[in-house]
Parts: structure tokens; C-alpha cells; sequence
């Protein structure tokens, strides 16, 4: 299932200073993550999707690069954001 507009919409209001701050990293991770959420549910009932695969590869590496910028940049966003997204790191 792709990521719907409305959806999009409420992730950009929670993570985001405002509507239109969709360049914020803590926005940007936040739609990520939610893309490989996605994708992963796909992947458990098509495993054999491996162009899917490196797709979500491709996310999930955009978005530890994402990540370390924050933990450099804002160590105390970082924890809460990685707190409140339930990431493991």
C-alpha cells in the first residue's frame, strides 16, 4: 500500500514545525520510515520481490544517513525522534 496524501499530511503535522515544513529532517525520517514499513509488509508476502528489495535497502540507508546527521546536528532530537518512531538504534 503506497503512502496516501492524507497520511503523508498528518506526518508532516506531527513531525513538522508546520504544514509546509516537508524539508525537516524529522520529517523526512519520519516518511521514511513509514515507506519501510510499508514495503517490509509487502516483502513478508512476496519474498521473491528483490527489486523491491533494494528499494527498501536504498530507504533504509537514506534514512540512517538522514539519522546520523541528526545525532550529529541535534543529539537530543535525535533520541526523541528515534524514541517516538520506535527505532531500535
Amino acid at each position: 500500500m503506497t503512502l496516501t496524501q492524507e497520511r503523508k499530511l498528518d506526518i508532516i503535522k506531527q513531525f513538522g514545525e508546520n504544514e509546509q515544513d516537508t524539508g525537516n529532517t524529522r520529517v523526512q525520517v519520519a516518511l521514511l520510515t513509514e515507506r519501510i514499513n510499508d514495503l517490509t509488509e509487502h516483502l513478508r508476502s512476496h519474498k521473491k520481490d528483490h527489486h523491491s528489495r533494494r528499494g527498501l535497502l536504498m530507504l533504509v540507508g537514506q534514512r540512517r544517513r538522514l539519522l546520523n546527521y541528526l545525532q550529529r546536528d541535534d543529539l537530543e532530537g535525535y533520541r526523541a525522534l528515534v524514541k517516538e518512531l520506535g527505532l531500535r538504534k
